[in-house]
């Protein structure tokens, strides 16, 4: 089945459209189908579409049909597209350059109606080979953003210097050294730790103060926090005891009505809170 497709069924590269090579191979075997006599139901079932798309498929006179609807669909890009397809072909693949290009032309709408555009003319990434040729060992790969993070925030910054390996101390100064904030947050930190650890609640407001006194956002919110209930944190800096005890028996209490939820009055869930282990 040959067909003189209009217009505008080909993308930058001179290929057709996704929705054109869609479309026409829907179109074929629907009516390869219809050929041999299956009804639109079976051919729905077969081919996963809709009853009303298969109806569609079978009742234009010729693919043209659907092509011009397929490729006259308005697009807030279709004056510019000659201009995208000529500098595409010319070599120019850097979408946010062709974005600045379009709006020196006057385009207002943002970069991501350019990068949908393109995204189904950009060539995939080339395969890995198979036996790729080992790093030399001198050559160490830079670790993820999101892994140094939670190394320094977690494992670095939250643990006793003392208890920190020689390589891991090292690099953490050098990253302390190359970022201002972090060190401030570093060393607002580890003040708290030893204040936490020596029961000195007493410092708790300098520190509050020194904290404030840094550009810190997030840790601005926790002492914000603190001076809600600055009476109780003095407290549970300041003495050895802890409520961990009492939280776990509420705990406890709440497990048991969950358990008994529906099933059980009052005086039963009373006698197992008192009487169980």
């Amino acid at each position: 089945m040959s067909f003189a497709p209009p217009d505008g069924t080909g993308d930058v590269l001179g290929h057709p459209r996704r929705l054109v090579a869609r479309t026409t191979q829907r179109y074929t075997a629907v009516q390869q189908l219809l050929s041999e006599g299956k009804s639109l139901a079976a051919i729905g079932r077969q081919l996963r579409l809709d009853h009303s798309t298969v109806r569609r498929f079978a009742r234009v006179r010729s693919l043209d049909e659907l092509l011009v609807k397929a490729t006259n669909r308005a697009s807030i890009l279709d004056e510019h597209k000659p201009c995208l397809h000529r500098r595409w072909r010319e070599g120019c693949h850097d979408i946010p350059q062709l974005h600045r290009e379009l709006r020196a032309r006057g385009f207002t709408e943002d970069i991501q109606c350019v990068r949908r555009y393109f995204r189904p003319f950009k060539e995939p990434h080339s395969p890995r080979p198979k036996n790729p040729p080992a790093p030399a060992p001198e050559l160490r790969p830079a670790p993820k953003p999101r892994r140094v993070v939670r190394r320094i925030v977690v494992r670095w910054i939250m643990a006793n210097p003392g208890h920190l390996a020689e390589t891991d101390a090292a690099e953490l100064k050098e990253i302390r050294a190359a970022c201002p904030h972090l060190d401030a947050t570093a060393r607002h930190v580890r003040d708290f730790a030893d204040m936490t650890r020596d029961l000195r609640g007493e410092e708790l407001p300098a520190w509050m103060d020194r904290v404030l006194a840094d550009d810190l956002p997030a840790l601005h919110s926790l002492v914000n926090g603190m001076k809600r209930d600055l009476d109780a944190v003095t407290a549970g800096l300041s003495t050895p005891w802890s409520s961990g005890q009492v939280e776990g028996h509420v705990t406890r209490a709440k497990l048991l009505k969950r358990m008994g939820f529906g099933r059980a009055n009052l005086d039963l869930l009373r006698r197992r809170i008192l009487h169980s282990p």
